[in-house]
């Protein structure tokens, strides 16, 4: 019964459309950015290419599973410098100080993107899929900053024939009681976003779900709870220390928004990455309300990088769960300039 009750708060925390997060969690976002923030569409010099897939809470029946496959690149982007995070110059040391004391700004350019998202809990699945543009700004000879936009479709779906226990005397859920097959509703997606970046920060604002709606399964006049979707914002922000000339540390913060979710309807997450040269990254980081996590990837060649996260969570859910696992796989097209991994997000 306690396992039972355990699987129906794990469901109503991720997909209650009244008061929840209703995006997905990701643990790894600090190496793809993007995910959460359309100005990062176009920041590399090449097409970046990202593949990821989490698996929450696993052990819980009906837990959180995501999905999501991202593509942005630059237009009119003309790079030829060399960063230390990315281009190895033969010889060289590709994280050595010189680079960073002599760093300019991108010039204005332009970038575009696609993001493909599903998340299904218990008998609710949720896919997205948003195109996204930004204009990136030179601000300084060493700042740059962007502006963007996403927009697409989001639909939400509910299973109706699964059985939907919400415990109490009545097993199901009164408001498709009578309703069979899978019910969808699609809603319009809007985000909106600032990156400002430079050598050695960046600064980042975001909003997803922009615009708030009304979200029923079914018409039913009786039934008076409606549920609706939520703007989501995020503030982030990270800063990269040069520890020596094969390590960097680069310490970051998260805080979202979002009404009702959280107590006091706020979510603080702190993140630290060391880098070894442009090769291979460790990192941690602490998710406030929920957990730990720990981070770990590796860069091949000009090629295609890698990293996994392993999440454990400090809520009552821990005697159940048996954590959550993250991958993320990412591919580099168009790699002219021989970056071996981003230049601009660390």
């Amino acid at each position: 019964m306690m396992k039972k009750k355990l699987l129906i708060a794990a469901s109503v925390i991720v997909c209650n459309v009244v008061a929840a997060q209703q995006r997905p969690q990701y643990t790894q976002y600090i190496l793809n950015n993007y995910i959460i923030n359309p100005a990062l569409s176009g920041i590399e010099n090449y097409t970046d290419v990202k593949f990821s897939a989490r698996d929450q809470w696993v052990g819980l029946s009906g837990a959180p599973r995501t999905m999501y496959f991202t593509i942005q690149g630059p237009i009119g982007k003309k790079d030829y410098k060399t960063t230390a995070t990315s281009f190895n110059i033969p010889g060289e040391n590709p994280r050595g100080n010189a680079y960073w004391e002599n760093y300019t700004a991108s010039e204005p350019h332009h970038g575009v993107g696609l993001t493909i998202l599903n998340d299904k809990t218990g008998n609710f699945n949720r896919f997205t899929t948003y195109a996204t543009y930004a204009y990136h700004l030179g601000l300084s000879p060493r700042t740059n900053l962007a502006a963007g936009f996403s927009a697409g479709i989001t639909m939400v779906g509910l299973n109706a024939d699964g059985k939907i226990d919400f415990g109490g005397n009545n097993p199901s859920d009164p408001a498709v009681a009578s309703a069979v097959g899978e019910l969808n509703k699609v809603k319009p997606d809007l985000g909106v976003g600032l990156w400002l970046y430079s050598a050695d920060y960046f600064v980042g604002v975001s909003a997803q779900q922009v615009i708030p709606q009304k979200l029923a399964f079914v018409d039913d006049a009786t039934f008076q709870a409606k549920g609706r979707l939520i703007p989501h914002l995020f503030a982030t922000a990270g800063y990269r220390f040069l520890i020596n000339d094969d390590l960097n540390a680069l310490p970051s913060v998260m805080v979202k928004y979002i009404s009702g979710a959280f107590k006091n309807s706020y979510q603080g997450e702190l993140n630290l990455k060391l880098q070894y040269r442009d090769l291979f990254w460790i990192g941690g980081s602490y998710r406030q309300f929920d957990g730990y996590a720990a981070m770990l990837g590796f860069n091949v060649g000009n090629t295609f990088n890698v990293g996994y996260a392993y999440d454990v969570t400090t809520t009552d859910l821990r005697t159940y769960s048996r954590g959550t696992h993250e991958l993320m796989i990412g591919f580099l097209i168009g790699n002219r300039y021989g970056d071996t991994c981003p230049r601009n997000v660390w």
